[in-house]
């Protein structure tokens, strides 16, 4: 079930709201949990075990690291580490175990070895997000930053929680404690503050994400041969403007969802492509992603503090590993070099903290073009398409744009194309999604009641008349 099905807009989310508020907060985490688990077994009921049995085993050692950090500091280590291992091996079997074993054939194949080695597993939903949480919830409660949840019920309802249940943000328990065990009466503030928001992400999702999506589409199925400079950059455009508003829709959507259901969600964009280098772009981009990164990762290895040989080391590590927690392909793995690359780069040139009034709009093309071909890899199939995208985006070879593509722009995906690009230009001080949900006042007031009466019930027809489109991130 994804947020913008007509099953979940007209059927589950009123069901699930009324139940709330006739009197199931009374009891909200048990209610939380069983919601949850709906919404999960309606497409995953197949890894349903899994993820209950990652609920038990990851709560049961947070628990136990909690009683023996104080007086059995070494023992609290190794349950530490034994969970974060567990983790780590179940996403990594899971996501990568059929990568890693074709890639191995090849080797061996290389080598003269007659073999085809295969290992086909099935991703389960929401594996990436719920391990990460699991894994932060065990540190956190090693480090003494969080304590573990009174009850398995409590760290259940934290994982289940539907909204960031599928494809996040990548909430940490510690954000969402006072929430989860102190619950809020201003349910009427509460949805008076969220459901804008929502419709606010699924106008997002449906209005733009969706509409170029055609393009960006037919684009990267042309034949290379076919591949001319005007093509590549329409085709990188318009999966730029896709997937920023597909992703951070559905970010507004579970802050949103969450809001009204008395959880107050960590932002997880900024206004990425307002970015004045790819330092700042990661600042602002999938913020709960970059900042698990660097606190259980980058910080870690040693963060900053080692030198600049191990820094840039570190970097390296980390955006390799950011493109690899994407999926199990090349691509990815080279879409996290390429950003970290940019990053080292940055760090040894002072390009990423220059301050230039002046230059400001030179850096953010500079920028956005940068990000741009990094999402000509992200969105190709395989390297060497990425290779045939890039070099097309970089050496002109026309600006022809197939018939084929431009069939496929329509003046209604032109004119939402056009209004997405727009984002691009928009000063950075433009934040109108966390703007809808935060603070009172007659201008944001206003604002919600112009989404509420204008792009929601546009978003909804969309929605009705549209053919299934299920969310990027969900395949991550």
């Amino acid at each position: 079930m994804v947020f913008s099905d007509p099953v979940f807009l007209f059927v589950f989310l009123p069901v699930c709201l009324t139940l709330y508020w006739v009197g199931a907060w009374r009891n909200r985490n048990a209610y939380l949990c069983l919601a949850g688990s709906i919404f999960y077994l309606w497409g995953g009921e197949a890894f349903f075990l899994l993820l209950v049995t990652s609920i038990v085993l990851n709560h049961t050692a947070a628990r136990t690291v909690a009683r023996l950090r104080t007086d059995r500091p070494t023992q609290a280590r190794w349950v530490t580490r034994a969970a974060v291992t567990g983790n780590v091996l179940a996403l990594g079997l899971w996501k990568y175990g059929g990568f890693a074993v074709a890639q191995t054939g090849s080797i061996l194949r290389a080598l003269g070895m007659d073999t085809h080695p295969s290992l086909k597993l099935s991703l389960p939903i929401a594996i990436s997000f719920f391990t990460f949480q699991c894994i932060s919830y065990v540190i956190d409660t090693a480090r003494g930053t969080a304590d573990p949840a009174p009850r398995l019920l409590d760290f259940a309802a934290y994982i289940l929680l539907f909204p960031h249940l599928i494809a996040g943000p990548i909430v940490r328990y510690a954000h969402i404690e006072n929430d989860l065990l102190r619950p809020s009466r201003r349910r009427l503030d509460d949805f008076a503050l969220g459901a804008p928001r929502f419709f606010w992400g699924l106008g997002k999702k449906v209005l733009i994400a969706d509409q170029v999506a055609a393009i960006a589409n037919r684009v990267f199925s042309l034949p290379d041969n076919r591949i001319t400079t005007g093509a590549a950059w329409v085709g990188v455009l318009a999966y730029a403007v896709q997937i920023y508003f597909d992703f951070s829709g559905y970010s507004d959507m579970a802050i949103g969802l969450a809001r009204m259901l008395g959880f107050d969600f960590p932002e997880n964009f900024d206004r990425p492509y307002s970015a004045q280098s790819v330092t700042d772009f990661w600042r602002r981009w999938h913020m709960s992603l970059s900042t698990w990164f660097r606190d259980y990762v980058y910080i870690p290895l040693g963060g900053n503090r080692r030198g600049s040989v191990r820094t840039y080391l570190n970097l390296s590590c980390v955006f390799l590993l950011t493109g690899l927690w994407h999926g199990a392909n090349w691509t990815f793995l080279v879409w996290g070099g390429y950003h970290g690359a940019l990053l080292v780069i940055e760090r040894l040139t002072g390009l990423g903290t220059i301050a230039a009034p002046r230059l400001v709009w030179l850096r953010r093309t500079i920028t956005f073009a940068l990000v741009c071909i990094g999402w000509a890899i992200f969105r190709a199939s395989d390297i060497g398409q990425a290779w045939t995208v890039v070099r097309a985006m970089v050496v002109p070879t026309g600006i022809k744009v197939p018939v084929t593509v431009t069939e496929t722009i329509s003046t209604q995906r032109l004119v939402w194309f056009i209004a997405g690009l727009t984002v691009v230009f928009l000063p950075t001080a433009a934040r109108f999604g966390h703007q809808i949900s935060t603070g009172y006042g007659r201008a944001r007031s206003a604002l919600r009641v112009g989404v509420l009466v204008s792009m929601a019930p546009l978003a909804c027809m969309y929605a009705l008349s549209s053919s299934f489109s299920p969310f990027l991130y969900f395949q991550f």
